[in-house]
């Protein structure tokens, strides 16, 4: 099993905050759940506890920002896109400012957290802010890249950070290009869109799936705004039975983002995996991944089912 994606987050951070000394990093009293404590510990003179005040930590952010530096904001997703959007539409966005918030313990995988903090609907919200960037790595390797490369680029940018380990799937040695979507895998007939940890699970449900001769395409999303439109029209022609998967609901999220891919350049039926417009609730993660059908068995039988 590899690191939960706030794990590399932290350690990303703490490399950037000691090699770039514009780069300032805020937190709202979770640094240790966070991970930016590994940035406290490198470099304290630049990094700020704001309490548990979500959206006056977006506003300092916003400040820091428009006097040139680039700032990471950093709290539960929940209250990221929650508490602080006003702010992050109003003093972030609309100025277009060097801000990247990096919301952590997102989606049913916070389990035990309950519903209110399980935050299925921050995609949607920040997608729809104008300017923002939106990004979900699957795994350390892939998150680390993210974060360099939103360290790197000028505007407002969306990181979505998961708690639980997950499985690797690239490695330190891959090169990104986020511009573009990831085929894991090629194959024939089913294209599964993937994003977070459910690329792991699609993964696992390829494997058992090609024993049985069927070779669907997997497709890692993790750049979800601005989405490869060239990229997602090319796999959505050549393939008959196209499915998405997120711990997301599926209002807002990945299923819609392809749907307008879809209607725009090459119309298909499209299945949703995701939470389908209700809460979950309180429980392992593992167990409510299988509940509400986002693990790799559920991927299975959605590919065994619709084929």
């Amino acid at each position: 099993m590899g690191q939960a994606t706030r794990e590399a987050y932290g350690e990303a951070l703490a490399k950037l905050i000691v090699e770039n000394e514009k780069i300032v990093v805020f937190d709202a009293d979770l640094t240790k759940s966070t991970k930016t404590a590994a940035a406290q510990v490198a470099c304290p003179e630049r990094h700020y506890n704001m309490g548990i005040a979500e959206a006056n930590m977006i506003g300092v952010a916003a400040g820091f920002a428009a006097s040139g530096y680039t700032a990471f904001a950093s709290t539960f997703a929940m209250f990221a896109a929650g508490r602080g959007w006003e702010q992050i539409r109003n003093s972030v966005a609309y100025p277009n400012l060097n801000v990247k918030v990096c919301g952590t313990h997102s989606g049913i995988a916070v389990g035990e957290d309950g519903v209110s903090h399980q935050a299925i609907e921050d995609i949607a919200l920040m997608s729809v802010i104008p300017g923002m960037q939106v990004y979900q790595p699957c795994d350390g390797a892939e998150t680390k890249a993210v974060i360099e490369h939103v360290a790197k680029i000028k505007g407002p940018c969306y990181v979505r950070l998961g708690r639980a380990q997950v499985e690797d799937i690239y490695t330190t040695d891959d090169l990104f290009d986020f511009s573009r979507i990831s085929v894991l895998n090629r194959g024939e007939r089913v294209a599964i869109f993937a994003t977070g940890m459910l690329v792991q699970a699609s993964m696992k449900a390829m494997e058992r799936l090609q024993t049985e001769g069927i070779h669907p395409t997997i497709v890692n999303i993790s750049c979800l705004k601005p989405l490869d439109r060239d990229g997602i029209a090319d796999v959505l022609e050549n393939h008959d039975l196209i499915i998405t998967a997120e711990e997301h609901s599926v209002i807002g999220g990945l299923g819609s983002a392809i749907s307008d891919v879809s209607v725009e350049r090459c119309p298909k039926h499209i299945i949703k995996m995701g939470i389908q417009d209700a809460y979950a609730e309180s429980g392992p993660f593992e167990d409510l991944m299988k509940k509400y059908k986002l693990d790799h068995e559920a991927v299975y039988q959605t590919v065994k089912n619709n084929l």
